[in-house]
């Protein structure tokens, strides 16, 4: 519910007579691999029809897959155009919270770069919203496949299928052209909040992430489904956190003459080419910028085991910063959103192309299909992450992310309003992921020197007044030119284990500002100088920031982010839980003077 000032009438926006649809979509799937555990029936829900004009065209079970009839006062005041009405009621919409939304009608031009040529990226307006209702539960769900455990049955599938949709008309919202216009609309700039024109709609950097691309590999899956006529397909996900076949490019994604496959990609991470989930653009010239294969590997694990175990202990720091309509976007990514997710699309991105299309900039991302593949690894993230011990791995609670909602085509051609709220269960849409091995969920990082010897080659070489002298002429907001050291002052100490349950300590690099068009990248190592000698494997190494590109046209060119690191199990580890201070190293890895920061900062979250 939205609360507005007392003094604000809106009685003149409930006036408007309203038309409300149903979707004639299916709502019933059956297994397509691997059988689940039975799902617990339950009554289906019944439609509550509203006394309007209504077209209900019913499903194979003679029941609509969208419920469009319960309306809250904010769908009805975004169903006529206008939150709160930003231009209508006298009031400063920045005091009002709200669920953000994409306003659909005022689509126009994303921002992309000026040397692209024109794309448009606004989907057909065929129909008014419908909104979404979850499918009845299945008695099995389906599985999404593991890529490189496919066989070749599936692999015909899914060619099939993908097959068809490139086929499609480019007007239809159907089709492969309009499903990767979808990534460039939400997170190039094409939408506006509603209520609030002035403000662009962004899907990253904050906790819309998971939840907006859970929705858009749905969509995707279904129509996929649809197209072959198998209710029952489920999309295969890059199993890039698992070195047993994973840490390739899937071979599904390499057959040249398959539809499956992107020309666009880079020719030198190609099979049997491991991923490097700490990927710097830097490393393309380097001959000793990847790691030898164990190396790597272990890397690999210990970065995924940071994003999603150690540094990821609470929503806040996992999902993302909070992001309410009237709020300017890019709050601050989650550690995963970070780090390996940005990393996979610039290693898979095309080198020869000015901006890395197609995976390496937002803008194109959605043209591989490898992306889906990799985003449907980014959400089989979000529900390991919920069944690791420790923190509170839960989803939030707070109405501005329950109810943010987003708006999609189905396989039927309707346009349907979905929910955030909707989307947090995936065995409630009806699919669930393939088990496979987790190694990293035991690959805790390992210190590079113990706290006593550290101690020791600084007396002997007289470095430690010189280093604190060092760490303490750095002076904000500072431009991030060199390697540059700060002292950190820590707010509490030696908390109880009760304590470092329920808050979490946290490193906050503040006011992170750059040019949006221009991709950058710095390293985070805590009481460690020696970076050069460090492995995102070591515990020093707290982690990285990573951004791709936002190109813009149309808007500021700057964007100001934060970046969130969780340390209380670092700091554990290094035995500094009773130091008043830590030292902070950033090691710019590109985008060297682009980046200026404003503080540096310890606290502490609960949530």
């Amino acid at each position: 519910p939205i609360n507005i000032m007392p003094s604000v009438s809106v009685t003149s926006h409930f006036s408007t007579s309203l038309s409300i649809f149903h979707s004639s979509s299916s709502s019933t799937f059956r297994l397509y691999q691997i059988p689940c555990h039975p799902t617990k029936q339950s009554k289906p829900k019944h439609h509550r029809l509203c006394k309007v004009s209504c077209h209900n065209i019913p499903n194979e079970e003679g029941k609509p897959s969208h419920n469009s009839a319960e309306k809250n006062r904010r769908d009805i005041l975004i169903g006529l155009g206008g939150l709160y009405g930003a231009s209508t009621l006298a009031v400063n919409p920045l005091a009002i919270a709200a669920p953000a939304a994409p306003d659909f009608k005022s689509c126009g031009p994303p921002e992309i770069p000026t040397d692209v040529p024109t794309t448009v990226c606004c989907p057909p307006q065929y129909s008014s919203p419908i909104d979404f209702e979850l499918p009845r539960p299945r008695r099995f769900l389906r599985v999404r496949p593991a890529a490189q455990f496919v066989d070749d049955a599936y692999i015909a599938k899914y060619k099939k299928a993908l097959g068809i949709m490139r086929s499609l008309p480019p007007e239809d919202p159907r089709s492969f052209t309009q499903q990767a216009n979808i990534h460039c609309a939400y997170c190039n700039g094409a939408y506006t909040q509603v209520g609030f024109p002035d403000l662009k709609l962004q899907v990253h950097n904050s906790w819309l992430f998971f939840p907006f691309h859970r929705w858009y590999l749905y969509f995707y899956e279904r129509i996929l489904g649809s197209l072959i006529d198998d209710p029952d397909f489920s999309i295969p996900y890059w199993n890039w956190d698992n070195p047993k076949g994973g840490m390739v490019i899937p071979s599904i994604f390499t057959d040249t003459n398959s539809p499956l496959y992107d020309p666009l990609r880079n020719v030198d991470h190609q099979p049997p080419t491991l991923i490097d989930l700490d990927y710097s653009k830097k490393d393309d010239d380097d001959p000793n910028g990847t790691p030898p294969p164990n190396e790597l590997i272990s890397n690999n694990l210990t970065i995924v085991y940071k994003s999603v175990v150690s540094g990821g202990k609470f929503p806040r720091l996992f999902l993302g910063s909070p992001y309410s309509a009237g709020s300017a976007p890019d709050p601050g990514p989650g550690s995963l959103e970070n780090v390996p997710h940005t990393p996979v699309h610039l290693w898979s991105g095309d080198k020869r192309q000015p901006h890395r299309e197609n995976l390496g900039i937002f803008y194109a991302a959605g043209r591989d299909p490898l992306f889906y593949a990799h985003h449907g690894n980014v959400d089989r993230m979000w529900n390991i992450w919920k069944t690791i011990p420790g923190g509170k791995r839960k989803d939030f609670t707070k109405p501005d992310w329950l109810e943010a909602s987003f708006l999609f085509y189905d396989e039927n051609k309707n346009l349907v309003r979905v929910k955030v709220k909707d989307s947090v269960d995936s065995k409630k849409l009806g699919y669930v992921y393939q088990d496979v091995d987790i190694p990293w969920l035991k690959n805790k990082p390992k210190r590079r020197r113990s706290k006593a010897k550290k101690v020791a080659l600084a007396d002997s070489f007289g470095v430690g007044a010189a280093r604190a002298a060092e760490a303490t002429s750095a002076k904000f907001p500072l431009t991030l030119d060199s390697k540059v050291s700060i002292i950190v002052k820590r707010p509490k100490l030696l908390r109880s284990q009760k304590e470092k349950e329920e808050e979490e300590e946290v490193l906050v690099i503040d006011g992170i500002e750059f040019d949006r068009e221009k991709g950058v990248k710095f390293d985070v190592f805590i009481n460690d100088e020696d970076e050069k000698e460090i492995k995102p494997s070591n515990t020093e190494f707290a982690g990285s920031f990573v951004s791709l590109p936002h190109i813009h046209e149309h808007s500021n060119s700057k964007i100001k982010t934060c970046l969130r690191l969780g340390i209380t199990d670092l700091l554990e580890d290094l035995e500094a839980e009773d130091d008043e201070s830590v030292v902070v190293t950033l090691v710019p890895k590109y985008g060297e003077g682009l980046i200026t920061i404003q503080n540096i900062k310890i606290e502490f979250i609960s949530e």
